[in-house]
């Protein structure tokens, strides 16, 4: 099913279609594409949107399907891409479809009232970065506590899923391993070393000042657009939003 999606989406390569930017500049990818081609949204892409259950995941119930359809690229597919990437893709989708206002429910911290303030998602800039991955698409840095030598790579959509599932296998009783998880996949390499099974050990007992250091290094470099936005309250307060990828961003795709 998931290869026939992809097909399906592949053979629009002459569709009306726009060339956007990847924030990662294609730097983590084989191909090193640093743009691709991404097709309109269309009333056949209702039928994915409109069959939605939005009480399941929405990775899997629009994202990926979405993404399959409407990625014009043979050498990339939507499970390579980073998380940057994929909102980027997300917001042209919404803003060509529905416009780039972006209204949510912020509590005036003044006040503690709710008030309703926009947002143009079209004014949103790509994060700065300080540090780029070497060619690989990897980051080599020395962690502060242990002083161990090691290489970090960004999670594509594939492996955030992969970990979900992983996470949600675990019985309720049961306290899931969450952050070595996800570390286990963010590092490629612990002093050269790519064995999986070393570094799954390596993190059992990684201190915990190295674990933070891991976790912000990444947010830090992580390439992607800034979701967080000023606006102004009644009072005259400055709030910051963070934008979202829940069911609020996707409401008018879901008419809901």
């Amino acid at each position: 099913m998931e290869n026939d999606s992809y097909k399906a989406g592949q053979m629009g390569f002459n569709l009306p279609h726009d060339i956007i930017e990847l924030p990662s500049q294609g730097l983590y990818y084989k191909s090193k594409r640093k743009s691709v081609k991404i097709g309109y949204l269309t009333a056949s892409d209702e039928n994915i949107l409109s069959n939605f259950d939005i009480s399941k995941n929405i990775t899997d119930g629009i994202i990926l399907p979405v993404l399959r359809n409407k990625l014009y690229e043979k050498d990339l597919r939507p499970e390579e891409l980073l998380d940057g990437d994929v909102e980027a893709i997300l917001l042209f989708l919404r803003n060509t479809a529905f416009g780039p206002e972006y209204k949510v429910s912020v509590t005036d911290p003044k006040t503690g009232d709710l008030f309703t303030a926009s947002i143009l998602l079209d004014e949103l800039n790509y994060k700065k970065t300080e540090h780029t991955p070497d060619e690989n698409g990897l980051f080599n840095i020395e962690l502060p506590i242990s002083k161990t030598k090691v290489a970090l790579k960004i999670l594509n959509l594939s492996e955030r899923i992969e970990i979900d599932k992983i996470l949600k296998s675990y019985p309720n009783e049961r306290v899931s391993p969450s952050v070595t998880t996800k570390l286990i996949k963010q590092i490629h390499s612990i002093e050269g070393d790519v064995d999986k099974n070393k570094i799954a050990v390596f993190v059992e007992s990684m201190p915990i000042g190295d674990s933070k250091f891991i976790r912000r290094f990444i947010f830090d470099n992580e390439p992607r657009l800034d979701l967080r936005k000023e606006v102004i309250a009644p009072s005259g307060e400055k709030v910051m939003v963070d934008i979202t990828f829940g069911v609020e961003f996707f409401r008018p795709f879901l008419s809901v």
